[in-house]
């Protein structure tokens, strides 16, 4: 693992899509768990509103009581709030709540980050698909972002959106991983992800190939990482090699 400076803050990662369904909870909180193998301190925050899945995912949900809302208004602490993996150490989850209460500012949100920058060293924010309050809120302050997206023309159109939204507001480090590509298209995956990279108009992070193993995990709540080493599990740590700067073949 690279090694941070005292004072060094958390990258800070927001991960959205254009649409649903192409994945986007599943990679936060699996390549979550592989920043966390690899020895970092990381902190997956759901700011998908009133569809929050990521506790689930990650297999959180009889443990979290507090979500992030009650950190922004004086409810809690940050400390109090989060939860530790137990079985994954310095993996942390911070949930969303079920609905978004009103007066809670961008300002407010960038001020948590900075705080968390802090005790973490990536902070992965798994964004709502699409334009609104929650969007903004995950993308206000952070550092870079991921845009998930399959590879039917329908998804990369919207992935191509998105790309705009977070130009507006001067997110300009933006990277494609291209999930839940079908294993036959791997066979001609070149040409396959290059036709994507142009329809997104983005760089490249990573693939991720369809893999049932992804939902059988999810249903069991147990994070991918402990359950399979082949197939998107690979995809998704190769992408967690990447982030750390890294260079791992596609």
């Amino acid at each position: 693992r690279q090694e941070r400076g005292p004072s060094n803050m958390a990258t800070v990662i927001a991960v959205t899509s254009g649409k649903g369904g192409t994945g986007k909870t599943s990679l936060v909180g699996a390549v979550g768990s592989c920043l966390a193998a690899l020895d970092y301190s990381t902190l997956c925050i759901d700011m998908d509103v009133g569809l929050r899945n990521l506790d689930l995912t990650l297999g959180l949900s009889d443990r979290v009581l507090m979500d992030f809302t009650d950190v922004l208004q004086g409810r809690c602490s940050l400390e109090k709030a989060v939860v530790e993996h137990p079985d994954i150490k310095g993996l942390f989850l911070l949930t969303a709540p079920v609905v978004l209460p009103e007066g809670i500012s961008e300002e407010a949100m960038k001020s948590l980050l900075r705080y968390a920058g802090e005790l973490y060293d990536y902070i992965l924010l798994d964004a709502p698909a699409g334009l609104g309050p929650c969007f903004r809120l995950a993308v206000c302050g952070c550092d870079r972002a991921i845009v998930v997206s399959t590879t039917d023309a329908s998804s990369l159109r919207d992935a191509q959106r998105t790309v705009s939204l977070l130009a507006d507001y001067g997110v300009d480090r933006v990277q494609l991983v291209a999930n839940r590509v079908q294993p036959k298209l791997l066979r001609k995956l070149h040409a396959t992800i290059d036709d994507a990279m142009d329809a997104a108009g983005l760089p490249l992070l990573g693939v991720v190939p369809e893999d049932s193993q992804v939902t059988l995990a999810a249903n069991q709540g147990v994070p991918l990482i402990l359950r399979s080493n082949k197939g998107a599990a690979v995809g998704y740590r190769n992408i967690a090699l990447r982030l750390d700067g890294r260079r791992v073949p596609v």
